[in-house]
């Protein structure tokens, strides 16, 4: 038996361990990220004719898709009750000279450590959050023209249709990749699930963070 393959598990447990989240900003995320999906699914149902025809009642289904879509905002707006969740809100929304460095550096596939500098986001993590707020807010207006549709032109409706789909296929794609860099990051995903991650991942992804 190889006595290194019995102390690493242990070792790793016991490794230096930095706050990154509180609960209630794990709430917000794991709450939005459960409506999305259902918006996601419900709209995969109404929208992909092979998964039509799975559902037989296609009215409750448009049904679930319009109530999570307005519930969408919730999670974010009650966040904001949390000193924490409004920290990380404002640094979110703050792009420096190190973010334009990293995203260079990301634009030319430049893995090496010291061209990301990064603080409690890097760059990239900054703008998927700006666009994501975007896309959710323009889903939220369009689907409001699409459901009141005595309330509007049909030129007006017809249109909000129009943005609602596509966006919709983006939002999908954009999701997907999403979901795909947080399965290739074992230790991001353990920091949103438990709210703590490694002293030396922090310092190896987000070196200008201090924790």
């Amino acid at each position: 038996m190889n006595p290194r393959a019995e102390t690493a598990p242990a070792a790793s447990a016991a490794a230096p361990r930095v706050h990154r989240f509180t609960p209630a900003e794990r709430w917000v995320h794991r709450t939005t990220a459960v409506l999305m999906g259902v918006c996601v699914v419900t709209a995969s149902f109404l929208y992909v004719p092979e998964f039509a025809q799975l559902v037989g009642r296609r009215e409750l289904v448009v049904r679930v898709h319009e109530w999570a879509g307005l519930a969408l905002p919730v999670p974010v707006l009650a966040g904001l009750a949390s000193r924490a969740f409004r920290a990380d809100l404002g640094r979110l929304n703050r792009f420096g000279p190190h973010d334009r460095r990293w995203l260079r550096a990301a634009l030319r596939r430049d893995r090496r450590r010291e061209s990301r500098p990064a603080g409690k986001f890097n760059a990239g993590q900054k703008i998927y959050a700006a666009w994501i707020a975007g896309a959710t807010l323009v889903m939220l207006g369009t689907g409001l023209l699409m459901w009141f549709t005595h309330l509007t032109p049909i030129m007006w409706r017809t249109s909000a249709t129009f943005v609602h789909d596509w966006l919709a296929l983006t939002i999908g794609i954009v999701l997907a990749g999403h979901i795909g860099m947080a399965l290739g990051d074992p230790e991001a995903r353990r920091g949103m699930r438990t709210g703590a991650v490694s002293r030396e991942w922090a310092g190896r992804e987000h070196p200008l963070w201090r924790g």
